[in-house]
């Protein structure tokens, strides 16, 4: 009899799972634009990403400025193993790093130590481990959030609160062709704050089509137009109103050719 309850136990436990991952996989569709929760993935979870140089809060000289990373149980370089099965734009040089200074288009590193070329001024520097796909490692260890300082402080970016919550921008970047172009990747990276129903959420507006997004994760969006597709994301609060902060909303355009 015990077997029996331990068998029909485990057997509902397995329906639950299933039904939620059903859940999570369901589609968003408007106008012709789908998006569907990419909730397959590899997770990595012993991922670490550490920032070495520059040291937070420092001041660096203008000019090059080295960037070295700590880096554990990942691989740079290495393709993802479901990367043929997402059927969107992948790397042909493997995972890598994801740097985004200031919320600008992020800088796609495939190596711990480099160095990159940097006007004067205050630098919001978020690094995270990337699938080959351009997909973000989401725990905790895998990103790396930090600020620093280049040559003299400028008025053009301030100092910003690191404590408070924060959305980057990350995914679609540039032009798709061909394949590429039918699944685009959209993803972006939270900082303290999660979304929910009736907590944060994320606005996104694709070519004016509105979506309320209540879980952090990435989608594949389909039915794009050709040409110039115009991407807004805004971070929004409890009682759906903008978060105020310096990268708050975001807005870019992307290009899809045949």
């Amino acid at each position: 009899m015990k077997k029996v309850k331990f068998l029909s136990a485990m057997f509902f436990s397995l329906l639950i799972a299933a039904n939620v991952s059903h859940a999570q996989k369901k589609a968003i569709e408007k106008n012709g634009i789908k998006l569907t929760p990419v909730t397959d993935s590899p997770k990595f979870p012993d991922a670490g990403l550490k920032m070495i140089s520059p040291v937070a809060g420092s001041t660096v000289d203008t000019g090059k400025v080295h960037f070295q990373y700590e880096l554990t149980n990942y691989k740079l370089t290495d393709q993802t193993m479901d990367a043929q099965d997402k059927h969107c734009s992948n790397s042909a040089q493997g995972q890598h790093i994801h740097l985004i200074l200031n919320n600008a288009p992020y800088l796609a590193k495939y190596e711990t130590d480099f160095y990159e070329k940097l006007k004067e001024g205050n630098y919001v520097a978020l690094s995270f481990l990337s699938r080959s796909y351009h997909e973000s490692l989401k725990h905790k260890s895998a990103y790396v959030l930090t600020q620093f300082t280049v040559g003299k402080p400028t008025g053009e970016n301030k100092p910003v609160d690191l404590t408070k919550p924060l959305m980057f921008y990350s995914r679609p970047k540039g032009e798709y062709v061909g394949a590429d172009a039918k699944k685009v990747l959209l993803d972006f990276y939270l900082v303290n704050c999660t979304l929910s129903e009736k907590s944060y959420k994320v606005r996104a507006t694709i070519n004016s089509t509105e979506f309320t997004l209540t879980r952090w994760e990435a989608f594949a969006m389909e039915g794009l137009p050709m040409g110039e597709n115009t991407i807004k994301l805004e971070l929004l609060d409890k009682d759906n109103k903008l978060v105020e902060n310096p990268y708050n909303p975001v807005v870019r355009k992307i290009t899809l050719k045949p």
